[in-house]
């Protein structure tokens, strides 16, 4: 254990209340944990290992960061928790000891055309609130410098419901900062209309060509061509002015069709209503093709994408508006702070500065402030939300933190971990899940799960220090020390990838060779200009696959065998064994239990406490009619296929009668991948971040590609799954892929063909080639900061 002392009778001359110093967890069942019980001590950096779905998010984030902040929701009145999420208590016997939890995790921020790393911050905010106060010309109060606040103005009679009532003429104005050309996004859609429409056809012939409208019965066709404003029977290129107008660009209007009251409106505002409000990450493939396809995005000419009106660009402080001072890296922005002294906002510039040199401070200095927050990796937005607890006073708080390494440099580490133990110092509890042996090796106490995933894991296989974790048998234990190799001889390029002039974000004119056949690791400093690269550069054709960190999208009801496409050919087999509808075997359509409507489980919504799941009575959890469950395929039903781990279904389906080349093809690819013990039915909502990534990568393992891109694969992979990984990538290089990794991780670097390696900085101090060529001449040059790490790290 640690030096932390046990709960018990104080000792001589100490206070009782100086007992309560662990944290005690037993009995803990959430998802996969076997009752986990274990001692965590206050005031300590705990970290918590273990492979990736050995139960270290169910344990940190689902039982003690839960019960926590559900303790908290508590203390509040009922009215003002109805407001508030709903949480349940979790499946645990004993939670003793717990404090205030703060959890910073790696949720991608919302990616919403608005929001910025100013919004999100608030750094926005205190801008605006300087720039009404200090700008010149004044134009206006905080709301004047907002791209999200519009400008009213509304003058008329209102009654004023007081003594005698009367009519009273009033006049209302705000003034806000938004373009009004582009309502404040920064960027203008310009929709072509021929990926809209076949103009050589009529409504009622079928010319809408966007998916989902083909159909003559569906609704929104029927608006259109039952509103009375365009000839259904007509080709639309032979509209005249007035109906094409009406056509396109027409407002909002009641019409009757088949009986039915509908809203009519214009076909243009009606795609940027229906399509363009959304995030394109969160549309399904083929609806994101067609915008894709159909809307170019420009920068917004009358604002210049800086989204604010022309008054809060001419306000100025020392000859910087607003815009200007949004579009500055940080650390620059943090040293124009500085210069300002103006005693009637002293307390306002005092905070701005604070919070700016926390961004630098936590090596984020290189953003900008009108930087998009959808833009930002998983490890850039965990850190953006750290900023608020940096210069906290709070202490004796639990703060919990989901791989706080995750897109960082090695070199970028050691300042996370100072960071780390900061906190720790200031009196706090620091709970963190990480795979990094650099960020392992700082713990004070480290509790070890599993020994596998899944249902192989979910026990408590060591708690100790890290250097009695190195002599212990265990998965982590044994890997803590792994370090890979440099290849003896690497892998001759089979033709090159030209990049030439590279300018997206900091690139400054970057010309490079990514050579092709090969494995090729791009790597640098977080900020250098990786992503922007690969990402901004590499044509996203049809040959080439990519895969992001982007989160997976899906709700309770999906599943691996959904996600994969694994579920469409398993239906299709039951239905030509049986002689029915594939759709009896899905259990969102026919085949759905109507009690539960195959959820499995029935919903009761409990207003401001937690709402209570209750496995359904009639189809006993297995979300399918009972006919349904009578129909076999190779001597099982559908929930029992569905029951089965990868492993299994990979088995059932590769041989005897259940042999189904599509489905056992689906299923390697998730067994290379290291998802062999995930069950084909488990709601992907309770997957951890490593095992979605991997989902992700199997899927896309399916498609025809000759040129892989990956985003850090190596994000939630424990020590002993990398070796798995770089197996995996071999594998695909040998059968002709060209593979192009965006990685930090150092055993994936040493295993590389070929290393671009940008930077020296972050930022405008980065943006340049620093190095290309073979590790072994990187780690013999040593000329960079990777080169540095990657040296120490193969020990040369």
């Amino acid at each position: 254990m640690s030096s932390a002392k046990r709960p018990g009778t104080p000792g001589p001359g100490s206070h009782v209340a100086d007992s309560h110093d662990l944290i005690r967890v037993h009995g803990a069942r959430e998802n996969n944990l076997k009752d986990v019980s274990v001692d965590i001590p206050k005031r300590r950096l705990t970290v918590f290992t273990g492979v990736s779905g050995s139960g270290k998010s169910s344990l940190v984030f689902n039982t003690i960061a839960a019960e926590s902040q559900r303790l908290i929701n508590e203390t509040y009145s009922a009215f003002v928790q109805g407001f508030m999420p709903t949480l349940a208590r979790p499946e645990v016997d004993v939670l003793d000891g717990l404090t205030t939890a703060i959890i910073v995790d790696q949720q991608r921020m919302g990616a919403d055309p608005r929001s910025t790393v100013g919004t999100a911050t608030d750094v926005n905010a205190m801008l605006r609130i300087l720039f009404s106060r200090l700008g010149e010309p004044r134009i206006g109060p905080p709301s004047a410098y907002s791209f999200n606040t519009a400008s009213v103005r509304a003058s008329g009679a209102i009654t004023v419901e007081r003594g005698n009532k009367k009519a009273v003429r009033a006049t209302f104005e705000r003034t806000g900062g938004m373009c009004t050309h582009c309502e404040g996004r920064g960027t203008v859609s310009d929709i072509d209309l021929t990926q809209l429409y076949d103009d050589s056809k009529s409504l009622a012939g079928g010319a809408f060509t966007i998916p989902g409208w083909k159909s003559d019965s569906q609704w929104t066709v029927q608006v259109y061509a039952q509103s009375g404003f365009v000839d259904p029977d007509k080709p639309i290129r032979e509209y005249t002015e007035k109906e094409l107008r009406d056509f396109l660009y027409g407002e909002p209007v009641k019409v009757k069709v088949n009986g039915v009251n509908l809203t009519y409106e214009g076909l243009i505002p009606k795609i940027q209503k229906s399509f363009l409000s959304k995030d394109k990450e969160a549309m399904q493939p083929h609806i994101r093709a067609f915008v894709e396809r159909a809307v170019t995005f420009t920068t917004c000419p009358e604002c210049e994408g800086t989204r604010l009106s022309e008054g809060a660009r001419s306000s100025k402080i020392k000859k910087i508006s607003i815009a200007d001072a949004c579009a500055m890296e940080i650390r620059d922005l943090a040293e124009w702070v500085r210069d300002l002294t103006e005693p009637s906002v002293a307390p306002l510039l005092t905070a701005l500065r604070d919070t700016l040199d926390s961004f630098v401070e936590i090596g984020l200095g290189y953003l900008s402030l009108d930087r998009p927050a959808g833009t930002l990796s998983g490890g850039e937005a965990q850190r953006v939300k750290m900023i608020r607890h940096l210069g906290s006073s709070l202490t004796d708080t639990t703060y919990v933190f989901d791989e706080p390494t995750v897109g960082l440099h090695p070199h970028d580490i050691q300042r996370m971990n100072d960071l780390l133990l900061r906190l720790r110092d200031k009196g706090n509890t620091v709970l963190v899940v990480e795979h990094k042996p650099e960020a392992i090796a700082i713990a004070d106490h480290v509790v070890d799960l599993g020994p596998g995933a899944g249902t192989a894991g979910g026990t408590v296989c060591f708690e100790g220090t890290v250097e009695e974790l190195r002599a212990a048998d265990t998965v982590t234990g044994r890997h803590l020390d792994d370090r890979a190799v440099l290849k003896e001889s690497v892998r001759k390029p089979a033709g090159a990838l030209e990049i030439r002039d590279a300018r997206t974000h900091n690139l400054q004119g970057v010309d490079v060779d990514v050579p092709l056949g090969v494995l090729c690791v791009v790597t640098g400093v977080a900020g250098s200009g990786k992503s922007s690269l690969i990402h901004g550069s590499v044509p996203a054709g049809a040959d080439v696959v990519s895969v992001d960190q982007s989160p997976i999208k899906g709700s309770r009801r999906s599943n691996p065998a959904t996600y994969t496409g694994l579920l469409d050919p398993i239906r299709k087999a039951f239905a030509k064994a049986n002689g029915v509808k594939p759709a009896l075997f899905s259990a969102n359509s026919e085949g759905a239990c109507p009690t539960c409507n195959g959820a499995g489980v029935i919903y009761t919504d409990l207003a401001m406490m937690a709402g209570v799941a209750t496995p359904c009575e009639d189809c006993e959890g297995k979300r399918f009619q009972p006919a349904v469950l009578e129909y076999r395929f190779g001597g099982r039903d559908i929930s029992e296929v569905l029951a089965m781990s990868v492993d299994q279904a990979e088995e059932f389906f590769g041989a005897g009668e259940a042999r189904t080349p599509a489905a056992h093809k689906i299923l390697q690819r998730l067994s290379d991948v290291g998802l062999g013990y995930l069950t084909l039915g488990q709601p992907l909502t309770t997957l951890s971040g490593g095992e979605r990534q991997r989902l992700k990568l199997a899927t896309h393992m399916g498609e025809k590609g000759g040129v892989y891109v990956l985003d850090e694969p190596t994000t939630g992979l424990h020590l002993a799954d990398v070796e798995q990984l770089l197996g995996l990538l071999d594998r695909l290089v040998d059968a002709g892929k060209s593979v192009i990794v965006i990685e930090h991780h150092q055993a994936v670097m040493a295993h590389a063909d070929w290393i671009i390696d940008l930077g020296p900085g972050a930022g405008h101090d980065g943006g340049r080639v620093v190095f290309e060529g073979t590790p072994a001449d990187l780690v013999a040059d040593r000329s960079t900061l990777t080169g540095e790490h990657l040296a120490a790290y193969v020990g040369a």
